[in-house]
């Protein structure tokens, strides 16, 4: 599993939850895989989380990962990744009780958000399986930064196996547009969109403010 992730500010809004599965398909083809959406927070230059969200969303990734490596040690490969207190889980396990068992543990950790559990029973994936996603990531994020219809800052990048997860506080129109550029990656198995969506209005609010090229007003010189 790789992952690339930014930086943002805040200004409480409303919020709005729901999870659901639809369908996903391979390579070229790939169709995105909708699990969430919500709403919340501000834009900061490059990251559209609070500055204390950040912080805890660091944390809920280490103490989850410290509760998963008490639980399973190496009996699994577990990546957690937390997005405005969503998380996300990926990787591998033995059994489908462990599957349970690791979700039932990320939902206990503080301040967590909604579980999208993308855990696989199987066994743990091979360090060459996973310096491809190393790979396939710095592919995704490259291909987004180029696009000029949307903020690559605002995605944050997980790739396990060759499926693409993309994370972040965007658009609906930004979802889609980033999903589609993923699923033309040659090498992208499926995309995963597990977004918090807001409104264009909502996003053109909190679009940060350009500086004006105008002088500014100063004092005159005494004579």
């Amino acid at each position: 599993m790789t992952r690339l992730r930014t930086p943002l500010k805040h200004a409480a809004l409303r919020t709005r939850l729901a999870c659901a599965v639809l369908a996903a398909a391979s390579l070229s083809a790939c169709a995105p895989l909708l699990l969430g959406t919500a709403v919340g927070g501000a834009l900061m230059a490059t990251d559209r989380r609070t500055s204390g969200t950040q912080v805890e969303d660091k944390a809920i990734e280490l103490k989850t990962s410290n509760r998963f490596r008490d639980a399973f040690g190496n009996r699994a490969h577990i990546n957690v990744n937390a997005y405005n207190r969503m998380v996300l889980l990926t990787g591998e396990v033995p059994t489908e009780a462990d599957r349970l068992t690791a979700e039932q543990i990320a939902s206990r950790v503080e301040n967590a958000g909604p579980i999208v559990n993308q855990l696989i029973v199987g066994g743990n994936s091979s360090l060459g399986s996973r310096s491809n996603d190393v790979l396939l990531a710095s592919k995704v994020r490259a291909t987004l930064v180029d696009a000029r219809d949307i903020v690559s800052n605002a995605f944050d990048i997980i790739v396990e196996r060759g499926e693409v997860y993309l994370m972040g506080i965007v658009s609906e129109r930004e979802a889609n547009r980033a999903a589609e550029l993923t699923a033309s990656i040659e090498g992208v198995k499926k995309v995963v969109k597990v977004f918090q969506i807001i409104s264009e209005d909502e996003l053109a609010q909190r679009q940060p403010k350009s500086v004006s090229s105008e002088p500014a007003n100063l004092p005159a010189s005494p004579r």
